[in-house]
């Protein structure tokens, strides 16, 4: 391997014991909330991971190197700094080579977790395919490495603020396998019911672990989404959301914002029309997912 890769103390003492470990991504931290708030919730997050058996490892690019695991002081330093690219597939090898302070998004998570043989990745939601996407061909690049890159993701689904029914049908074009966790409704990020089928249904994780074992073992390329309902605590119905949902749109299509700027700018939006409860549900949610994916990395370990 020839990847710039800098591994934290705690992931090289992890590999070196083989014990499970989870991957993070970085734009929650950069784009998702302001600090502190950034910095708590990450590792708060981190430490959900590490109470469930597993070890974090959130992944970031500084200083011309994937950092797979971040020392205190590096996320200290991630989470204050501004105007941190956003990466994905396309950017990341510009932003090492040119040095570029890069927060990774689902698709960079991936590729850098799998480089450094990491199975499992923890998220909130994963991009997909925008509202007028039909129009715009604005798709996310996350549904491409999902399709390619064999690392399983578990989120709650894809973001709320996404045509649902085009994201799916491009994941199943693509051959990812969506498997939804405990029901049989597909959950959408917010809200633990799009009003979609769940394509595939497990109820613990040795069960996704296993089909993860399988699909390499078949020589299938692409990982696997895991779709893992918000606790029902937390959840902000699918009805309370859709006029939040679709006065944002309107005002990010009116602004003519586009590409990248779309979704910070649409969960910024709810952030303000939910009173702030839009945020506090995501926490909830990417805890939540923290702790299956501690739990399939252990099966899988």
């Amino acid at each position: 391997m020839n990847a710039p890769i800098k591994f934290s103390a705690e992931i090289l003492a992890a590999k070196n014991a083989g014990l499970p470990i989870v991957a993070l991504e970085s734009t929650i931290i950069t784009h998702g909330m302001p600090y502190p708030q950034n910095m708590e919730t990450a590792r708060i997050v981190e430490q959900d991971i590490r109470d469930a058996g597993a070890v974090p490892a959130t992944i970031a690019i500084m200083d011309h190197h994937i950092h797979v695991g971040l020392e205190p002081d590096e996320l200290e330093r991630l989470a204050q700094a501004r105007e941190v690219a956003k990466l994905s597939r396309a950017d990341i090898a510009f932003a090492i080579t040119s040095g570029k302070t890069g927060a990774t998004t689902v698709a960079a998570t991936m590729i850098c977790a799998h480089l450094a043989d990491i199975q499992v990745f923890a998220t909130g939601g994963i991009g997909g395919v925008h509202r007028g996407a039909e129009l715009s061909f604005d798709i996310s690049a996350d549904l491409a490495e999902l399709a390619q890159t064999p690392v399983t993701v578990v989120a709650a689904g894809a973001k709320a603020i996404l045509d649902l029914p085009k994201t799916m049908e491009v994941l199943e074009t693509s051959g990812v396998p969506v498997i939804v966790f405990g029901q049989d409704a597909l959950p959408a990020f917010w809200s633990r019911d799009s009003g979609l089928p769940a394509p595939l249904r497990a109820d613990t994780a040795a069960e996704i672990a296993a089909a993860h074992k399988m699909r390499a073992r078949l020589g299938l390329p692409g990982g696997q989404l895991v779709a893992n309902p918000i606790p029902l605590a937390s959840e902000i119905p699918a009805s309370t959301l859709a006029p939040h949902i679709a006065q944002a749109l309107t005002e990010a299509e009116t602004q003519g914002i586009s590409a990248k700027n779309v979704t910070p700018f649409l969960l910024s939006r709810i952030f303000e029309l939910t009173n702030g409860n839009s945020l506090t549900a995501n926490i909830a949610l990417v805890r939540n997912n923290a702790k299956l994916a501690a739990a399939i990395a252990q099966e899988l370990n």
